[in-house]
């Protein structure tokens, strides 16, 4: 019998025939398959990125065959198609922008993205899997410093970001005040009372772990009910995209007014955090009945409101040292943290009690080996994960022995409070990462990336990161580098423009930590961003090298007749002049001081000129980089209110957040920012009001009063964040 060319022979042919297709239609499942709803979500992103030509993709979900259920992509180009097939949407989405990103047509980052597709694809062929089943980001901090005004559009722009990135394991902590709002007024409090709790919008990260209570507060309803819609669409969009959002739990902090209402209970009032001046917080004890009754109740609620989740993230002890006794401290501390686990359990049975790592390297004089091994003992070590972000600051899971068989995950904070110097440690990454791969003794680590405090800057950091868990570290700097640049850039990069990145990778990317940041127990991202004082001419130096940034900015200065204006080079120059004048202005201000206090006033007045020049000039060059921008930030914080007084309490926010922050501690310029309206409106006229007091005491010849004079800028620093006159 013939049929369609093909002669079948005998039956034992047929069947080996039909086992063939079979088994090809079971390796291959729903190739062809392209417009399936189960790749529905990650063909929306392709399509918000790069339109129509989506279509041109075929996207696929294949089943995992990992042991440890990470994941895995095939990429290829037969004719004018892309063929993709991955182990999830996020798989999918990561695929897809590695292959974009591999021939130079698109860079997705927070200052823009680059789009410019060839009319045809090449020819492409990729694999690639990672040994890491989650990809994590956002840190509880980056609610505050980032994100409190965040509308959904902003917000979806980031979930897309993140699934370009690869990344399945976010943290999601927006809208929970309204679970917290309905728990608190089913135990009898009263709206006044919680707005004596709620912190203001941009501090909620800290009131939330326990660290405050009401400062900059009220918290608006209006804000509440927004974000509780926003976190709706978060969590779905999450979801669909087969991301795992880390929601939040219980862990033992209560209002004050709640502790009021139950003096029979055991709550204990503790110190207050980071140097004093805030108000007290509330910890009730797991021995507690009340502890698992709140517990499950709030997760009872959250999950009606926002549906069940399946990763919990609760931080008894965020900088806070456990009120627990000396002579019973193990056995106290492992009853926290079955507790813990166990109200996460009963509420939602199967979940995984999540937690940040970072207290145990912050401190570390009371996080022994015993202390951890006693906190984590009681819990089950598939139903915990251990969040070691800090690995740019702190070994902790080396010293902790990889956390004693629980899950774990490895990162970095890279930035703090949103504080953003050019910086970052490319080479140090890779090393890093290598190392761990091969670390016999790095125990049940199933996760990796950044847990950033604050967002939109130094892209390049996130780039490189969140591409090792996949190309392993096996590429060096260099040809990753070349590759990142062609696409940033829409072409290859001359050897003069990869000579100045390759100045930039070794004068500031070379810094895994920017350590100017803490000087004399003082924040702020340069000398020049911290309250003034007369000790700034015993400073040692910032980190980085200064000459070869300088040379990189030459290149990059000549370069630019290459480039369009608007292109993501010219970004790039203006990080690079900034950042290098910057540290100039912190040069400047050391002799500025020095002269001063020799008496010698011409002298300082030259320099003082300087320094008045340059800050003038950084403010002027950064008019076209909006996210650098003192009214990009307070428009988006005045925008948020419907109405004028909470317009009002958002800017004062703002502005207090980036500035004094709050307490009496060292929290006052932990979250400077170099942005265009702050070297201008900002740290020139505090600097300008400590240098002319030093000038005077030295033209009068009369003791320079220092505590007078930082007085005086304290109370000028109140009425600039009390003040609404900074046009938009």
């Amino acid at each position: 019998m013939k049929r369609s060319g093909f002669k079948i022979r005998n039956d034992k042919s047929l069947k080996n025939g039909v086992a063939f297709v079979a088994l090809l239609f079971f390796l291959v499942p729903n190739i062809y398959a392209q417009n399936g709803s189960d790749t529905k979500s990650a063909r929306e992103v392709l399509e918000r990125l790069i339109g129509n030509r989506a279509n041109e993709f075929e996207l696929a979900i294949i089943k995992n065959k990992n042991q440890n259920n990470s994941d895995s992509f095939e990429v290829e180009t037969i004719g004018n198609s892309v063929k993709i097939k991955g182990t999830s949407n996020v798989t999918l989405c990561y695929a897809a922008y590695s292959f974009l990103k591999d021939i130079g047509a698109v860079l997705v980052s927070w200052e823009g993205n680059r789009v410019d597709l060839p009319k045809t694809w090449p020819k492409y062929s990729k694999k690639e899997s990672t040994s890491f089943k989650y990809r994590e980001y956002l840190n509880a901090c980056t609610f505050g410093y980032t994100t409190p005004w965040w509308d959904w559009k902003r917000w979806e722009q980031e979930i897309d970001w993140m699934a370009l990135h690869g990344i399945n394991l976010p943290t999601a902590l927006e809208g929970q005040e309204i679970v917290w709002q309905e728990l608190w007024q089913e135990y009898g409090l009263t709206n006044t009372q919680l707005e004596a709790h709620f912190a203001g919008p941009a501090f909620l990260p800290w009131q939330r772990m326990g660290n405050i209570n009401s400062l900059e507060g009220p918290l608006p309803q209006e804000w509440i009910q927004k974000k509780a819609a926003i976190q709706k669409q978060l969590l779905q969009r999450m979801r669909a995209l087969g991301m795992h959002p880390v929601v939040p739990a219980f862990s033992g902090y209560v209002p004050k007014a709640f502790a009021e209402k139950h003096p029979e209970s055991k709550i204990k009032e503790l110190k207050s955090w980071s140097g004093g001046g805030f108000e007290s917080t509330y910890l009730l004890d797991p021995n507690d009945p009340l502890f698992k009754e709140l517990g499950k109740r709030f997760i009872a609620i959250y999950t009606r409101v926002y549906g069940k989740s399946d990763f919990y993230l609760a931080d008894s002890f965020n900088e806070i040292t456990p009120p627990v006794s000396e002579e019973n401290k193990y056995e106290e501390l492992s009853h926290y943290g079955k507790i813990i686990f166990e109200t996460i359990d009963e509420a939602s049975p199967g979940a995984t009690w999540v937690m940040q790592g970072w207290l145990f390297g912050d401190n570390k004089e009371f996080w022994t080996k015993e202390a951890t091994k006693a906190f984590l003992s009681k819990v089950p070590n598939d139903r915990m994960m251990i969040q070691d972000y800090a690995n740019d600051r702190y070994k902790v899971w080396e010293n902790q022995e990889a956390f004693y068989g629980k899950q774990w995950t490895y990162g970095y904070v890279h930035n703090y409070g949103g504080s953003n110097p050019v910086y970052g440690d490319l080479n140090f990454y890779r090393n890093e990462f290598k190392s761990l791969s091969s670390n016999p003794n790095k125990g049940n680590v199933v996760g990796y990336g950044v847990m950033p405090e604050g967002l939109n800057n130094n892209s390049i950091v996130y780039e490189y990161i969140y591409d090792l868990p996949w190309n392993q570290g096996k590429e060096t700097v260099n040809l990753w580098l070349e590759k990142y640049l062609k696409s940033r850039y829409g072409k290859k990069p001359s050897a003069t423009v990869f000579q100045a990145w390759q100045l930039l990778v070794e004068s500031v990317y070379s810094t895994k930590y920017w350590e100017t940041r803490w000087w004399k127990d003082r924040a702020g991202a340069y000398l020049f961003f911290k309250r003034p004082t007369l000790e700034i001419t015993t400073f040692k130096g910032n980190p980085g090298d200064k000459q070869k940034l300088k040379q990189a900015l030459a290149i990059l200065k000549k370069e630019a007749k290459n480039f369009d204006k608007k292109s993501l080079f010219y970004y790039d120059l203006i990080e690079a002049f900034r950042h290098y004048n910057s540290l100039i202005i912190d040069d400047l201000l050391m002799e500025t001081v020095a002269a001063y206090q020799l008496k010698d006033t011409k002298k300082g007045d030259e320099l003082l000129k300087k320094i008045e020049q340059q800050a003038l000039e950084i403010d002027a060059i950064m008019i076209d980089q909006p996210l650098n921008n003192l009214n990009t930030w307070l428009k988006s914080a005045s925008d948020y209110g419907t109405n004028a007084d909470d317009s009002k309490l958002y800017v004062k926010n703002a502005k207090t957040l980036i500035t004094l922050w709050g307490g009496e501690g060292h929290l006052n310029d932990y979250a400077s920012r170099s942005w265009r309206g702050m070297y201008k409106d900002f740290y020139l006229i505090r600097w300008k009001m400590f240098l002319q007091a030093l000038r005077k005491s030295a033209v009068d010849a009369t003791p320079f009063d220092e505590v007078k004079v930082k007085d005086s800028i304290k109370q000028w620093e109140t009425k600039w964040c009390e003040s609404q006159s900074i046009s938009f």
